[in-house]
């Protein structure tokens, strides 16, 4: 009798006690709803709109790397050519050639997208960290035929990316407001964020995800691994891509720092703090980090000294993100 009673109790408990739980796998369930209801009053919590923007991009720029590094296994010390890739092609058509956003945005992607196809071919033939060793030398050889092009402006950059008025979906924005920039940013990372949840439900999305668990036993079960690694690197390029055209328009120019291997370091910073192989894991991470790093360069000129030791603590006391962590916490929670 008493186990019956505690039978018929269990399912109320959980459902009242734990409420927490229900709305994390409400949110798991509708997960770009989600996404866009809180990324839509972004802007209103944070200090100003530029950073908000800038957390955006970044949040994007680690999407495209957690597709790589968290759903896939594979780190990549290489993704800064991808950003820079896909910022310096859309600003160039922009800026030099006088090409449409609208055009100059896409022809980015597919600009990164080749350069991942090219690096990734070579890079797919080792593991582990020769993996990642691979892909930083090849970045930095982006890096080099990058910075020797004429038209990228060599160390000073590029300027003159001038957006100032867009027309998207019958609505006129002017980028020079930063409350309308941000809304066009969010609508392609939006976008954006609807492809990765399309991939990630597809069987290409399990294959990954087997691959990273048990790359010899994926491959037993008859899955291309070269080129499943392959596809994934070049996806993951591809929204990385993205980021760096939407931030050249944001910027109106392209720092050639954004090629730089400090900026590939910074991606992997923004998917440990967030949680790799989350979804919301990298805006998570973004903003945290951008955050903290806007806060602390506010008030001293070694604010990377305090960035590193939050993010010790994080990685000590939240091992697999601060997303990934709540979430695991949540689901174990009974």
């Amino acid at each position: 009798m008493t186990t019956t009673l505690k039978a018929a109790v269990r399912p109320i408990d959980s459902g009242t006690k734990h409420p927490a739980r229900r709305a994390m796998k409400a949110i798991a369930k509708h997960r770009i709803a989600a996404t866009f209801a809180v990324l839509a009053v972004f802007p209103w919590l944070m200090p100003y709109q530029s950073l908000a923007i800038n957390i955006l991009v970044y949040g994007l720029y680690a999407v495209g790397f957690n597709l790589l590094f968290g759903y896939t296994g594979l780190l990549s010390f290489g993704h800064a050519a991808f950003l820079g890739v896909g910022a310096y092609t859309a600003g160039i058509l922009i800026a030099q050639h006088g090409t449409a956003w609208w055009l100059a945005i896409p022809l980015a992607i597919v600009a990164g997208c080749i350069v991942a196809l090219a690096m990734g071919l070579l890079a797919i033939r080792t593991r582990g960290i020769y993996f990642a060793m691979v892909t930083l030398a090849l970045s930095q050889c982006v890096y080099f035929l990058i910075y020797q092009l004429p038209a990228s402006g060599g160390e000073n950059g590029l300027r003159g990316v001038n957006v100032s008025e867009v027309s998207l979906l019958g609505l006129k924005l002017d980028l020079l407001n930063p409350m309308q920039k941000y809304y066009f940013v969010f609508a392609f990372v939006m976008v954006a964020m609807g492809v990765l949840s399309r991939i990630l439900a597809s069987p290409f999305g399990a294959a990954i995800e087997a691959v990273r668990e048990n790359e010899a036993r994926a491959r037993a079960c008859g899955f291309d691994i070269e080129r499943t690694k392959l596809l994934s690197f070049v996806l993951s390029a591809g929204f990385c891509a993205l980021a760096g055209a939407l931030n050249a328009i944001h910027l109106s120019s392209v720092p050639i720092e954004t090629l730089h291997y400090a900026t590939s370091g910074m991606v992997v910073m923004l998917c440990l703090l967030g949680g790799m192989g989350t979804y919301f894991g990298p805006f998570v991470g973004a903003a945290l980090f951008l955050l903290i790093q806007d806060t602390a360069s506010a008030w001293t000129e070694h604010w990377q000294l305090y960035v590193g030791i939050v993010f010790v603590f994080f990685v000590l006391f939240f091992p697999k993100g601060v997303w990934g962590t709540l979430l695991e916490r949540l689901s174990h929670d009974r």
